[in-house]
C-alpha cells in the first residue's frame, strides 16, 4: 500500500505504453519511471531524508506529476501548495510543515524572494523552468545529473502527502494524507466507477486541489494516460478533448458551466468524453441539465468528499443524472457512500438522525486522513471514534443518498474554492478604519457562492468598497478576498454569548433558497 508502486507494476507490464503528454512532450512508464526515480535521487543529494517534505507551487504539467511521485520515491512527503495563495500563505505552510525543498515554475518565480524572506528556515528553490532571480537548482539538471535512485518501500501509515486547507481560526491546516489514505480511496473509486487502462484523462483542474491529485494517482494505478493543460481555460479543455480524444476529466461546477456556455461549443468533437466528474460544491440544477442536453452521450458523475477523506466519500452514478424516469429525483443527490465507507448523518448529541431529518455527516473508513500537522487538539475534535466529523449538513433518505442543505462550519465555497469566513476577518481586521466586520458566502450564478464582507466602519471613515479589497489582496489569495461590501451604520447583530449572528446577516441573501448553499 504505497502510492509508488503502480509505477513499478506499469514499468513491468505496460514500458512503451504513453504514460504522459503535455504540449509537444510526452513519456512512456518506462521513460517516466526512469525520470522519477532519477529526481528522487537529486532529492536525496539535496539533503532530503525519510518522511521531511517537499513543496510545490506550479501550473499542472508532467513535471508536477514527476515531482508528486519523486517526493515519496525518496521517502519523503509532497506539499503540494495553492498556486493563488499569497507570498505570506505560501511561507506559512513552509514554515508550519518544515518543508526545504520547494519546486517553483516560471509563473510564480515572482513569489521566491519573499519567500527567502518570510520562511524561517534555509530554503532550496528548484526551477521548473530556466534559471531565475532566488532559484538554487534547475529541475533537468537534478534529473540529468542524478543517479537513478531504489524506491524507498514507505509503509502504509506513512505520511505520502500534507495537503493545506483553510481553517476557521484563521490558520491553514495540513491535512497529513497516509499511503494508505491515497492507495484505499483509488481502490474504493475502482470498484464504483468504470476504469481502465483506456483511460485517457485531462489534468485541466488545479493539481495541487485533492480532486485532480486524486486522479494522479488513479490514472497511474491503472495504467492509463494522463495529458495535462497548464489551468483550466473552455477553449483549450474543449481542444484537449478533440485532439487528445479524452475520455475522463473532473472539473467543478464553475468550470463545466464555462466549458458548456463557450462560443463555438457546437464546433468541438466531444464523442470521446465517456465520463464527466464533478465535486468540491454542489451543481446548480440548471447547468446540470444542461450538461445533460449538451452531452448526452457523457456519463457524469457527482464526487463528494474532503481533503480530510483522500478526498472521496460519495457517488451519485451516472443513471440517476436525469430528469425523467424510475431514477428521477436524485439529481439534487450527493450520492451514496462509497464502498468501505461508513456514512452517518447525526444530531449535535451523536445520535444518528431518522432518515430525512437534517443532520452532520461524519464518516469513517481507510482513506481518512491521520490528523492535521502539528495539531492534536484540532485532530481529536473532527476525528472522534476514528469517525470524521465533516462540518456538512444533509439528510439522507430511504436509500442512502444524502442530500446536503448547509455548512455547520463557517465556510465559503466560490469557484470550488474553500474559503473560511476567519481567515478573511483576520485580514480585514488589519484595516485601521474597521469597527466591526462579518464574511459570508451569497448566492452567485458564476461562482456558485461569492466571498461577502458585512463592515461596520469607524466614525469619520471613508474607506469604500475597493479600499478594504486591495487592502485584502496584499494579504491573502485573491479568490478569498471579499467581491462585494456592504457598509451599515449600525452594530452587527450579535448572540448572548457575544457572538456575531451570522444566520440573521445571510438570511436577506438567501431568502427563497431551498438550502443555504449553492
Amino acid at each position: 500500500m504505497r502510492v509508488t508502486q503502480p509505477l513499478k507494476r506499469n514499468l513491468q507490464q505496460i514500458p512503451e505504453d504513453i504514460a504522459t503528454v503535455c504540449g509537444d512532450r510526452s513519456h512512456t512508464w518506462s521513460q517516466l519511471v526512469h525520470r522519477i526515480s532519477a529526481l528522487a535521487g537529486g532529492l536525496v543529494n539535496l539533503g532530503l531524508k525519510p518522511q521531511e517534505r517537499v513543496a510545490i507551487v506550479a501550473l499542472n504539467s508532467d513535471l508536477y506529476l514527476e515531482t508528486i511521485f519523486a517526493a515519496p520515491w525518496a521517502g519523503g512527503v509532497i506539499v503540494p501548495i495553492n498556486y493563488r495563495w499569497s507570498a505570506p500563505e505560501i511561507a506559512f505552510a513552509l514554515n508550519d510543515s518544515g518543508t526545504k525543498i520547494i519546486f517553483v515554475d516560471e509563473t510564480f518565480s515572482d513569489v521566491v524572494p519573499d519567500l527567502k524572506k518570510l520562511v524561517e528556515h534555509e530554503l532550496t528553490v528548484v526551477s521548473l523552468d530556466d534559471a531565475f532571480e532566488g532559484c538554487d537548482e534547475i529541475y533537468e539538471d537534478l534529473v540529468s545529473k542524478s543517479t537513478e535512485l531504489p524506491e524507498f518501500e514507505n509503509n502504509e501509515n506513512d505520511i505520502s502527502g500534507i495537503f493545506y486547507t483553510g481553517g476557521t481560526t484563521g490558520r491553514s491546516k495540513g491535512v497529513m494524507l497516509t499511503h494508505g489514505n491515497h492507495i484505499s480511496n483509488t481502490l474504493q473509486f475502482t470498484a464504483m466507477m468504470e476504469t481502465s487502462p483506456d483511460m485517457v484523462f485531462l489534468h485541466a483542474a488545479p493539481t495541487f486541489h485533492i480532486a485532480d491529485a486524486l486522479f494522479i494517482y488513479l490514472v497511474t494505478h491503472i495504467g492509463g494516460k494522463h495529458v495535462f493543460i497548464p489551468r483550466f481555460d473552455p477553449v483549450l479543455s474543449a481542444q484537449a478533448i478533440q485532439d487528445q480524444k479524452i475520455t475522463d476529466v473532473i472539473l467543478v461546477p464553475t468550470m463545466i458551466q464555462m466549458l458548456l456556455e463557450m462560443e463555438n461549443f457546437e464546433n468541438y468533437d466531444f464523442a470521446s468524453l465517456q465520463r464527466l466528474y464533478y465535486g468540491a460544491s454542489p451543481m446548480p440544477e440548471a447547468v446540470a441539465k444542461d450538461l445533460i442536453s449538451k452531452l448526452p452521450h457523457s456519463k457524469a458523475y457527482h464526487l463528494y468528499g474532503q481533503t480530510e477523506s483522500a478526498p472521496l466519500l460519495t457517488c451519485l452514478d451516472s443513471k440517476y443524472h436525469v430528469t425523467d424516469g424510475p431514477f428521477a429525483g436524485r439529481l439534487r443527490s450527493a450520492g451514496r457512500a462509497m464502498p468501505a465507507v461508513e456514512l452517518k448523518i447525526v444530531d449535535s448529541e451523536g445520535n444518528e438522525c431518522p432518515r430525512g431529518e437534517i443532520g452532520e455527516i461524519i464518516a469513517r473508513g481507510p482513506n481518512i486522513m491521520k490528523g492535521y500537522w502539528g495539531q492534536e487538539e484540532l485532530t481529536k475534535n473532527t476525528v472522534k471514534n476514528g469517525w470524521l466529523h465533516t462540518g456538512d449538513a444533509a439528510r439522507m433518505d430511504e436509500g442512502g443518498f444524502i442530500f446536503i442543505s448547509d455548512r455547520l462550519k463557517d465556510m465559503i465555497i466560490s469557484g470550488g474554492e474553500n474559503v473560511y469566513s476567519a481567515e478573511v476577518e483576520n485580514a480585514m481586521y488589519q484595516f485601521s478604519d474597521i469597527s466591526q466586520c462579518a464574511v459570508i458566502g451569497v448566492p452567485d450564478d458564476k461562482w456558485g457562492e461569492r466571498v461577502h464582507a458585512i463592515v461596520v466602519l469607524e466614525e469619520n471613515s471613508n474607506a469604500s468598497e475597493q479600499d478594504l479589497i486591495m487592502h485584502c489582496r496584499s494579504l491573502i489569495a485573491d479568490f478569498k478576498c471579499p467581491r462585494s461590501v456592504t457598509f451599515r451604520k449600525e452594530p452587527l447583530p450579535l448572540s448572548g454569548a457575544g457572538k456575531v449572528l451570522k444566520t440573521e446577516l445571510r438570511k436577506p441573501f438567501w431568502e427563497g433558497k431551498s438550502k443555504q448553499v449553492n
